[in-house]
């Protein structure tokens, strides 16, 4: 499943595409439900713990409206309707039925957020309904329910796509199929005990977050519910940071030991996977097959396992146990989440290649499909060749770009300055016609931001030549900005912009966003969120800048 309504996040952001118009249409409906487009784009932060600063929550828009009824069919082939659990609180989350992105944060978020109640679990109902189009038999959302642990967790309704869509748009969630992919929002609300529509989220891809966003429904429940009950969980909400691959990180090795990731004296191959993902794939079959790569000579590949949304503990030994033959490779826990978040996974199984502490490749199966070994084995090579150096500092990087076309070079002469306002920036992109334009969006007070500068100062020096890179410093102070750019210097200006503004050219989330637009000044892609490493960053530049 593609996230719709935050594109790939990787705060957030998730697989690698958005739909843009698709999106607008998603915002259309959710006006339906009392959510306007600046309370999709900015909902309102509530809660102390650092919830108004963690790019990875949505602390959730509040609503008050009757919830649509509907009677759909469970995973046990019976009848279920909303108006039957009057008098409890219910989780509702539409979710995909062969997803293997967001939607087992989101189910796992649920059921942790049932536990974190304790007996006043009781008193509160998870139900799903399937957002996928195409997978809408009983047997696919038991399916779902079945990997992840949930057959006596939820009820997870279906029925013939019509009668979904019109459920669907009753509660303003847009599911379309778009290049052979499932777009949905993923969208999750809770309803009081007298069937009103209370509080809307929209789950982030972040792994590390999970029981935080469990934290989130568990207090919202507790809310609604008579007595307000307790919560058996004291989470902070502040932002919980990922392991980079520039970091060293030791994480527990399946059948016991550690597995030490991060930077070493030569590339390494991840491939991240839960065991929920043979639902839609032979997963057993490929890790099996895995072996004869392992052997090749080739960079050293690492499974890991991302335990945060597991259905148990014991799910990752059963199935290594079920394996006819044990895997020639280690298969490392990631039960916080963090490596999978810092290495950029957006889905699963996912592909990341590792040098010198960034991501240099990574390639989504459930999206393409597994690759033969001696395909795996080009495209890794094909990656290695063509690592980037960084170029020292900024006085680097503008020799690098020397003998830039002229339109270029004439950005380069600007690098690191703050230009103009929104109008300034829309001007420029006019004049840059004929050139492809990478647009990254950020403000001085944006930690994210300040996270990411790196990476596209790297990327401008290497792709500068034939690519426009602009800064469109939103919503700040010239002062600070000023003083942000100073810090962080790259190869290119940056135009003071509104929020607004940048609206215009697509749906924008927070910060950062970065905005891809043709060589004919057409918007082609909104990534949302903060990139987390160079590889994935770098990926993008050449699927839309030089396509």
């Amino acid at each position: 499943m593609k996230l719709l309504a935050h594109k790939r996040l990787e705060r957030v952001a998730h697989r690698p595409s958005i739909v843009i118009g698709l999106l607008a249409f998603a915002v259309v409906l959710l006006v339906g439900v009392g959510v306007g487009l600046s309370a999709l784009v900015r909902s309102s932060h509530g809660g102390g713990g650092g919830l108004a600063h963690n790019s990875s929550l949505d602390p959730g828009t509040a609503l008050h409206r009757p919830a649509p009824n509907f009677t759909l069919t469970d995973q046990f082939g019976r009848r279920v309707s909303l108006s039957s659990y009057r008098g409890k609180v219910v989780l509702l989350a539409f979710a995909d039925s062969r997803c293997t992105t967001v939607c087992p944060l989101t189910t796992t978020a649920m059921v942790q957020a049932k536990r974190m109640l304790g007996p006043a679990a009781a008193r509160v109902v998870l139900l799903g309904i399937d957002a996928n189009p195409v997978a809408t038999k009983v047997a696919d959302v038991r399916a779902y329910s079945l990997a992840h642990g949930m057959m006596a967790q939820w009820r997870f309704l279906t029925a013939p796509a019509p009668e979904l869509r019109r459920v669907w748009k009753a509660y303003g969630i847009a599911s379309e199929v778009q290049h052979g992919q499932i777009d949905h929002t993923p969208g999750l609300f809770a309803i009081d005990a007298h069937g009103f529509l209370r509080r809307v989220y929209l789950t982030q891809m972040s792994y590390a977050s999970v029981s935080q966003s469990a934290q989130l429904l568990a207090r919202e429940a507790s809310r609604l519910l008579p007595g307000h009950p307790r919560v058996n969980s004291h989470l902070s909400y502040g932002q919980i940071p990922a392991i980079q691959p520039s970091a060293r990180a030791a994480l527990p090795r399946a059948g016991g030991g550690k597995v030490t990731l991060g930077p070493g004296t030569s590339p390494r191959l991840y491939l991240f996977f839960a065991t929920w993902d043979s639902e839609v794939t032979d997963l057993a079959k490929q890790l099996e097959a895995l072996n004869t790569y392992d052997r090749a000579g080739h960079p050293s590949l690492t499974a890991v396992d991302e335990a945060s949304v597991e259905p148990s503990a014991g799910a990752l030994p059963r199935f290594l146990h079920s394996l006819p033959r044990s895997l020639a490779y280690p298969v490392a826990i990631d039960r916080s989440g963090r490596v999978a978040d810092g290495y950029g996974v957006q889905d699963e199984p996912w592909f990341a290649l590792v040098s010198g502490g960034r991501v240099l490749w990574y390639y989504d199966v459930s999206t393409s499909g597994w690759l033969s070994r001696s395909a795996l084995a080009s495209k890794v090579r094909a990656a290695l060749s063509r690592a980037p150096s960084s170029p020292a500092g900024l006085s680097g990087a503008l020799k690098q770009l020397q003998g830039s076309p002229a339109p270029l070079a004439a950005l380069h002469r600007q690098a690191g300055q703050l230009l103009g306002s929104s109008s300034s920036l829309t001007a420029g992109i006019r004049q840059l016609r004929g050139y492809p334009i990478v647009i990254n969006a950020w403000a001085s007070w944006c930690t994210p931001c300040q996270r990411e500068f790196g990476l596209f100062a790297s990327a401008a020096a290497r792709y500068g030549r034939s690519v426009a890179f602009l800064g469109a410093d939103t919503d700040d102070q010239a002062g600070a900005a000023q003083a942000f750019l100073n810090k962080h210097p790259v190869s290119y200006p940056s135009y003071q912009a509104t929020f607004s503004a940048l609206a215009s050219m697509g749906v924008m989330q927070d910060l950062p966003d970065t905005i891809f637009v043709s060589a004919t000044g057409k918007v082609l892609y909104v990534h949302i969120g903060q990139y987390v490493s160079q590889g994935t960053l770098d990926q993008d530049i050449e699927n839309y800048a030089l396509r």
